[in-house]
């Protein structure tokens, strides 16, 4: 990848600069805990990780943290994993979500759409009535701090509510959207045990109605922890037998409680994926949680009381955790429930339009789709209140930023950005106030020490490393669940860096400060010892319209060799025949190297992903390798296992 002095894309104007959260934080902070007050964001980025404790005393204070019981100290101990933030205060998530509400009762809080793409309002006064309603049905129903409460929901207005009141009671939320069948949530919910289920009796997705009643049955059977089941009619039918209705739960008028709980003191469990053995369940804290998207979402997105903040997720992603969390900042928050491209595959933008989103998030693999299908934005909608169009889930091939500067608008921030649901939160991506270069993310984020790392732990820069982090986040996980002594935590981030947080992609950090990412760097490709990120080969790949989707997989021989094949799903009407195989091979050859031409290109059915749209390339490497599909992967966390056994069966074939 050349870093050599590239042109931006987009370089925000000196008002933009002025105005931005970021930018006033800075002169605050070099006012009142000695940060730099010059050399932009650079300076501050590097007194942030210098200055670790400061800088997040500073955040605090900045968006107003109300501590109940004050801290004895930032960090008492900052080792990895274990790191102790704020020890001594006491706090509640939920109580700072709802601040808004004090100061903007009628203003909307919540803009829910459905397939219908009309915008309905929750405003900030009926949704802290809903929320200290349904707190106050939970504590009766027996539900203490540390307990957890579970939803089988789409992203409606209810769940907002239902994770609101569990942070509220000091409970412990804990989701999964209902297209995940009975087998997925339960390799979830039955690690954490909780004693709630929200559930609703179907959903509309592609202009469809999905019974789910039958699934909800499965899961109530199979969790003798729960004491209550709610029942949210989506689609209108009565509670099954024994279960509560959510009107009922909701319906008094009554003054939020919000319980004080330790800043340490777990908010949610996440989840990874799965694919390769039951999901790890991720616990993280309150007060983490808080302090972190604060930042994030303040900062970074520069989001405020004035702006919408739409993202295309779901409750099985962390992305639907990290947009409720735009309630922190005073912001209108978005949730669409429904099909990403129904009626046509313009829908996303048409709810950016109706709902006047100032930052709109999608997937990466949304916009190439847009790409692909000629769609036109910025001519078919008015974008005008978009300010940022935000990207993650997979990185944005460079295609994918000219796209959006193109058929958006020339004057648009694209921010693409990386973290993980680790740690609910981004390493590096948006900045509002430095320049965008095609096919990169803008810098590490603040009070995050990013790197890149060589095997002996080295920092390299312009080169191609493992990402890790060599400080401690106020959002890692406090543990994981059901891993008492902390091995499974520690030998997932810890193991090949003693101390140092090695999250599992290639990356480059350029010597401008920006950062690329390559793809994940357990299912590296390695050839005559050059490691490529499988990311690049999609990117150049992808944009050759008979292809619709590809996975690149590198295996290890037993004779020392390596074989790297590579699987296209293709466009409708396509065929893999020697014309398009030598222009694959070109493009490849032409975009990154001879190194990178696979020795094999084979068509196949289609690409496997997990729940949340990942493609996934450790499982169908262990396939190849000749491990039993039953071994090789986690059933209930695929899109669709059917595609497996193509990969299964030339597994058998090659032995």
């Amino acid at each position: 990848m050349s870093t050599v002095n590239p042109q931006p894309l987009w370089q925000p104007d000196p008002q933009r600069i002025a105005r931005s959260q970021v930018t006033r934080f800075q002169a605050w902070a070099a006012e009142h805990h000695g940060a730099p007050a010059d050399g932009g964001y650079p300076a501050l980025h590097r007194w942030s990780v210098d200055e670790l404790e400061t800088f997040w005393k500073a955040v605090t204070q900045w968006f107003d943290v109300r501590f109940s019981t004050p801290c004895t100290r930032v960090l008492g101990d900052r080792s990895m994993p274990g790191a102790e933030w704020f020890p001594g205060a006491t706090l509640n998530y939920a109580e700072h979500a709802l601040r808004a509400a004090d100061t903007r009762a009628d203003e909307p809080a919540l803009l829910y759409v459905d397939e219908t793409h009309e915008p309905q309002p929750v405003t900030w006064s009926e949704l802290r009535r809903q929320v200290a309603s349904l707190a106050a049905e939970l504590r009766t129903l027996g539900v203490r701090p540390g307990d957890r409460v579970s939803g089988y929901l789409p992203n409606i207005p209810e769940a907002v509510v239902a994770l609101l009141a569990t942070a509220a009671v000091g409970a412990v939320w804990t989701s999964c959207a209902p297209d995940f069948g009975a087998r997925s949530v339960l390799d979830r919910f039955q690690q954490v045990e909780p004693v709630i289920l929200f559930a609703v009796d179907g959903y509309r997705y592609g202009g469809k109605e999905h019974d789910r009643r039958e699934t909800v049955a499965d899961i109530r059977r199979e969790l003798p922890s729960l004491r209550a089941v709610v029942h949210i009619p989506l689609l209108g039918t009565a509670a099954p037998e024994g279960a509560l209705e959510w009107s009922a739960l909701t319906s008094t008028d009554t003054d939020p409680v919000f319980e004080q709980v330790p800043f340490a003191h777990p908010l949610w469990v996440l989840y990874s994926s799965g694919t390769t053995g039951l999901p790890k369940a991720i616990v993280q804290s309150q007060g983490g949680i808080l302090v972190e998207h604060l930042k994030q979402l303040g900062l970074h997105c520069d989001l405020g009381p004035e702006d919408r903040f739409f993202w295309y997720t779901s409750t099985g992603w962390m992305m639907w955790n990290f947009l409720v969390s735009g309630l922190l900042t005073g912001t209108t928050v978005v949730l669409y429930d429904g099909s990403p491209g129904y009626p046509d595959t313009g829908a996303q933008w048409r709810v950016a339009e109706r709902t006047g989103a100032t930052l709109y998030g999608t997937s990466a693999a949304y916009v190439m789709a847009c790409r692909k299908a000629d769609v036109h934005p910025g001519r078919d909608f008015d974008l005008s209140k978009v300010q940022c169009v935000a990207t993650t889930g997979s990185p944005l091939p460079p295609d994918g930023f000219r796209w959006l500067h193109d058929e958006v608008r020339e004057d648009l921030w694209i921010a693409s950005v990386s973290g993980g649901t680790d740690v609910c939160s981004c390493f590096a991506g948006a900045v509002p106030t430095l320049p965008v270069y095609i096919g990169e993310l803008q810098a590490p984020g603040l009070g995050t020490d990013l790197q890149s790392w060589d095997p002996n732990g080295e920092p390299l820069l312009d080169e191609v490393g493992e990402l890790v982090v060599t400080n401690p986040m106020p959002s890692m996980p406090i543990h994981f669940w059901n891993d008492p002594d902390g091995s499974r935590y520690h030998d997932s981030y810890f193991d090949t860096y003693p101390g140092v947080w090695r999250h599992g992609d290639w990356i480059t950090v350029t010597s401008r400060g920006s950062v690329v990412i390559h793809g994940r760097s357990d299912s590296t490709l390695n050839r005559q010892g050059v490691r490529m990120g499988s990311a690049d080969i999609y990117e150049a790949v992808e944009r050759l319209p008979e292809i619709k989707e590809s996975l690149v997989i590198g295996i290890e021989q037993p004779d020392g060799g390596y074989w790297m094949p590579l699987f296209v799903h293709l466009a409708p009407g396509a065929a893999l025949d020697p014309a398009l195989l030598d222009r694959i091979k070109q493009t490849i050859r032409e975009n990154l190297s001879p190194r990178h031409i696979p020795d094999e290109v084979i068509e196949v059915p289609g690409i496997p992903h997990t729940l949340t749209g990942k493609r996934i390339e450790v499982p169908v490497k262990r396939l190849l390798q000749g491990t039993p599909l039953e071994k090789a992967v986690n059933a209930g966390s695929i899109d669709n296992l059917d595609l497996l056994h193509f990969y299964e069966d030339l597994a058998r074939k090659r032995a």
